[in-house]
């Protein structure tokens, strides 16, 4: 603990020089929906196989800029699409991950996985998360002045057993045991809260474009409202560029890394969270549209 003698040198020190106590912006780099492919399939070979040249620019400019936290929002890895030995050989697929966290591995900045529900067509939530290196599904953190909460959707519905090794499933909720921790959580910080999830919980999104929603999506809307402190919520699944303001709390919907010709930039966005002027910059590259939201 600083005493009185000390801490008057360094209010005097701040006043002379103008130095701000400000904490930094926090800096994050964040793509999602890069369904990673075998480079030996004829589906969707043109925009799909080409996940090592766009995983390799996000990381490049990642840290270039440089990124404080990387976040994935899900469908990290296509799955039950891969052709032959055999159509949709679920052997093939942990390889097919391995190939593309190779192409993550220059990152400088930590990363947090999201579980999309490609993710788990043809593996169980244990091996995605021992592949990634990450020990929860769910889970939260603090970071220069911001909380933020991983959440995982992928149980199915209604009986809220874990995805594991599901072809084209979609539909999902989140699990009574997951709801209480999440209420829990956010009641025990102070701290401007961004939430990421990989399918969309906000009521405008559409159930012909990927699925329907999280199934009790008012519920954990409801949930996040109550909580006070949420400021954003970063979703994934829809391939598109949506924006939604529920209650306040910002809803953006991230475009699809593997949406994109093949010779278009890699999409990926740089989000600028802003303590001090209260703001979330979103400057996106690709398919992804910018945004410059206040909370």
């Amino acid at each position: 603990m600083l005493n009185r003698t000390r801490l008057l040198f360094v209010l005097a020190l701040v006043i002379a020089t103008g130095f701000s106590l400000a904490a930094e912006p926090v800096r994050v780099a964040l793509f999602t929906d890069a369904h990673v492919h075998d480079v030996d399939s004829p589906v969707e070979g043109k925009v799909m196989t080409n996940y090592a040249e766009r995983l390799a620019a996000f990381v490049d400019a990642a840290n270039a800029w440089p990124a404080d936290v990387a976040i994935e929002l899900g469908d990290l890895v296509n799955g039950a699409f891969v052709m032959g030995p055999g159509y949709g050989d679920p052997t093939r697929i942990p390889s097919i991950l391995e190939l593309g966290l190779a192409s993550l591995e220059g990152l400088e900045a930590p990363m947090h996985f999201v579980l999309g529900n490609h993710d788990l067509y043809d593996l169980s939530k244990a091996e995605f998360l021992a592949a990634v290196g990450q020990e929860e599904a769910y889970y939260s953190f603090d970071l220069g002045g911001f909380h933020f909460v991983i959440l995982d959707a992928e149980f199915n519905d209604p009986d809220e057993s874990d995805y594991d090794h599901v072809f084209m499933r979609v539909k999902c909720r989140i699990p009574v045991a997951e709801l209480e921790w999440l209420r829990n959580d956010l009641a025990q910080t102070e701290l401007p809260t961004i939430v990421c999830i990989h399918q969309p919980i906000d009521a405008e999104f559409d159930p012909n474009a990927g699925g329907p929603p999280v199934v009790n999506n008012e519920e954990v809307r409801q949930i996040l409202n109550d909580s006070g402190g949420v400021i954003a919520v970063f979703q994934g699944h829809d391939h598109s560029n949506v924006y939604n303001e529920i209650d306040g709390i910002h809803y953006i919907t991230f475009a699809a890394m593997v949406d994109h010709t093949v010779q278009g930039p890699a999409t990926w966005a740089q989000i600028l969270l802003d303590l001090e002027a209260r703001t979330i910059s979103i400057e996106g590259f690709g398919l992804q549209v910018d945004y410059e939201l206040v909370f």
